[in-house]
């Protein structure tokens, strides 16, 4: 039953007109929708560029609404016959509530110059966030952020639609906008909820594939449009849209989730292979990566990949590590479920996956995190301790207990969400320190006058703390290049410097890479007076858990690729190469390599470019020499992996001794490694390009013969095939006192391996 408009009961107030229109109204639900009067329910609707608008009842009426200028219209509806508006008759109760007339359900009939439309009112819904979760937010307690805020499509109140939520508690007022209204939010203002400073709107007919953004009006008055900070999906870059996002995707991979967390990482296998997901073959999406990139890794014994940062970044060049979208994968290789679809293969194939996450910084993009409100909120409001020096890049303000929330969450978010197996924390060190890379006078001290950063210690402990305990399995790694005390002691074990751990499980040692980098760098004549630059890291081996990186930073500008860094002709190169990797595989620690290095190849990494693939092609004249150095590297793993020594005590001095430390001239090192039970591997790492034949050595009485398990110089890794055939049998000393001795023939450029017989 049709109506005319009635006139409204009072006109829209004129303040709260400019409000609306000028997007500083904290709450537009008490002005729009539906709302009981005298006689009747008076409605309010905002559609700019509508020609008409009408409100259909669930009864079947229908009103038409006036229009009132500036994409305003309103009516009132008169009250229904069954539905008095008065008291019923009798004595009046004074202490009896006033009759409040109930809202019915309606809908919006919008004409636009197209024709008519049928809408849902965002306005006659009510909060669709929850009383405990605004509690959780205000505390910066809630560990599972993503979960409240951002776009979630949902059913609220009967009606399927998506509840926008964003923290920008500096804002006048906060508009969600998006392909759905043409970029214009005029009619969708959002409501403050309370203290907390988050803004909340529930707009129905909104789901998946829905590009939106949220258009701030800051303190002053100007507007800003901006990336939701939670997005969960975002578009291709240079475009900057966040897309509402439902995953849909069924893991298989219950078995690897049940068992992952079986075994302490520090007493485990743990090789790692460094992967640039978009470079590693240029143009493959997730679902094709993982097609082709587990079975890869999987014939190469590598337990583990760490991927490159994954999380969404504008600049390509910057190869993740400066992030605008902490909670979306990049798009430009397919959609969240389509990496999930990747770590999933990865796990089928039995490979954890650990991935770059970048909390350190952010890029300074007005339409990212940057002074998102019109002040600054994840950064400090000092841009002595906001301004990173290095990147041109800010920080994050770690003592802000909802920058923190944000931070923490999202460690746990990839965890839990993306089963991703650890996180390799990036550029620690910039993190923990007020002065890092910045000259007096460029830094203000902590409360105790120190340059260490408390809320940065504070916030890695809380994060450490939280991803341990809601995600058993997970380990995280920290990228830390300072000698801070206790990077992987627990967070409630105080240190000499009265701080407690930063509760990391593991460190790179970054000392090892510089150092043992630097003493191969050099040609083998000059090696003798370089040499502590090859033992020195077994001074400091167990003050932390460590794993020994040869990562992507080695490889770029201007450092060379690994084989390129080696001294000598092309042969010599090789040789060093596989005899440094072999040493470095038996060292304590665990062991990472970046891609590209398994094969030798011999140019700097591009993400432009590539690997250089073409270097296996049958065609390639040296094709043999980099495939034999891919058949090492899966040796190495192999061999790793059945050999409890090289990594049941990594983190303990039990597990290593010295054989030859000292043989300078030699260029010959030679350690025992240990398992729990006590069985040996001996490794014998010869720099120099001679061979030394008869090369004794002190070992173990308890074994009497050893048999060389993998030598870097066999023909088949491209090698001289300089071996020591058939068991060797230690010479007992006259009396039968002290260790054996072991005579073995040293391959040029080479290192061996030797295990009991």
């Amino acid at each position: 039953m049709p109506l005319d408009a009635a006139p409204a009961e009072a006109p829209l107030d004129p303040a709260d007109r400019d409000r609306l229109l000028s997007g500083t109204h904290h709450d537009p639900h008490a002005v729009l929708g539906a709302h009981p009067v005298s006689g009747g329910i008076a409605f309010v609707v905002l559609r700019p560029f509508a020609h008409a608008v009408r409100v259909v009842v669930e009864d079947g009426r229908s009103l038409r609404l006036n229009s009132v200028g500036d994409g305003f219209f309103s009516g009132v509806l008169p009250l229904a016959p069954d539905a008095p508006d008065s008291p019923p008759s009798g004595a009046p109760d004074p202490a009896a509530p006033a009759p409040v007339t109930p809202i019915p359900a309606y809908e919006l009939r919008v004409t636009y110059e197209g024709g008519e439309v049928e809408l849902q009112d965002p306005y006659r819904f009510l909060p669709a966030l929850g009383e405990l979760d605004l509690h959780l937010i205000g505390e910066g307690r809630h560990e599972q952020l993503w979960q409240a805020l951002g776009a979630h499509p949902m059913t609220h109140q009967g009606v399927r639609g998506t509840r926008f939520t964003v923290w920008a508690p500096n804002a006048r007022g906060v508009r969600v906008c998006g392909d759905f209204c043409h970029w214009d939010g005029a009619a969708h203002p959002m409501r403050s909820l309370g203290s907390t400073g988050v803004w909340e709107l529930f707009v129905p007919g909104i789901d998946a594939g829905t590009l939106y953004k949220f258009d701030v009006t800051r303190a002053d008055g100007s507007r800003s449009m901006r990336a939701d900070p939670m997005a969960r999906r975002t578009e291709v870059p240079p475009a900057t849209a966040s897309i509402v996002d439902v995953s849909t995707y069924e893991w298989r991979d219950d078995e690897w989730m049940r068992r992952r967390g079986d075994v302490p990482v520090h007493e485990a296998p743990f090789s790692v292979y460094e992967v640039h997901l978009a470079s590693w073959r240029p143009g493959l999406t997730y679902r094709q990566l993982a097609e082709q990139l587990p079975a890869y890794v999987s014939d190469l014994g590598f337990t583990h990949v760490e991927l490159m940062p994954v999380a969404e970044h504008p600049f390509g060049g910057s190869w993740g590590y400066q992030v605008t979208g902490f909670y979306a994968s990049t798009a430009r290789l397919g959609t969240p479920d389509d990496f999930k679809f990747l770590v999933d293969a990865f796990h089928q194939a039995g490979i954890g996956v650990l991935m770059d996450w970048v909390p350190a910084h952010f890029p300074r993009d007005d339409w990212a995190l940057a002074a998102f409100d019109g002040e600054h909120l994840y950064e400090p409001a000092d841009p002595r301790r906001a301004e990173h020096p290095d990147w041109g890049t800010l920080t994050f303000d770690y003592g802000r207990k909802e920058v923190r929330n944000f931070l923490v969450a999202n460690a746990t978010y990839w965890c839990e969400e993306f089963h991703i197996d650890g996180l390799r924390v990036d550029a620690v060190a910039s993190m923990l320190y007020l002065d890092y890379s910045r000259e007096p006078g460029e830094w203000t001290p902590n409360a105790h006058g120190g340059r260490e950063n408390l809320d940065a210690v504070a916030f890695l402990q809380e994060m450490n703390a939280t991803v341990y305990r809601r995600c058993p399995g997970v380990v995280t790694i920290a990228e830390e290049s300072t000698a801070w005390d206790g990077v992987t002691r627990a967070t409630h074990e105080t240190g000499a410097g009265g701080y407690g751990g930063l509760g990391f499980g593991l460190k790179w040692n970054m000392g090892w890479s510089h150092d043992s980098l630097q003493y191969v760098a050099h040609e083998p004549v000059h090696r003798q007076y370089h040499h502590s630059d090859l033992t020195f890291a077994m001074v400091y081996a167990y003050s932390e858990n460590y794993l020994l990186p040869l990562s992507h930073d080695e490889v770029v500008h201007g450092k060379r690729s690994l084989v390129s860094k080696m001294p000598g002709d092309w042969w010599q190169q090789r040789a060093n190469h596989r005899a440094y990797l072999a040493y470095m595989w038996a060292h304590p620690g665990k062991q990472l390599l970046f891609m590209g290095q398994e094969f030798a190849q011999g140019a700097e990494w591009s993400q432009e470019h590539g690997l250089d693939w073409g270097l296996l092609d049958e065609a390639w004249p040296a094709r043999p020499d980099h495939l034999g150095v891919q058949e090492l590297v899966a040796d190495l793993n192999h061999q790793y992996r059945t050999a409890p020594a090289l990594w049941e005590q990594d983190t303990t001095p039990a597990g290593f001794s010295w054989v030859v430390v000292d043989a300078a001239q030699d260029n010959v090192v030679a350690f025992l490694r240990y398992a729990k039970d006590g069985t040996p591997l001996l490794s014998v790492s010869n720099f120099s390009p001679v061979v030394r034949h008869g090369y004794e050595l002190a070992v173990p009485d308890s074994v009497g013969a050893w048999q060389e398990t993998l030598n870097t110089d066999a023909a088949r890794y491209g090698g001289g095939d300089v071996r020591n055939p058939g068991p060797l049998k230690p010479e007992r000393p006259a009396g039968g006192d002290g260790p054996g001795r072991l005579c073995v023939t040293l391959p040029p450029l080479g290192t061996v391996w030797l295990r009991p017989a």
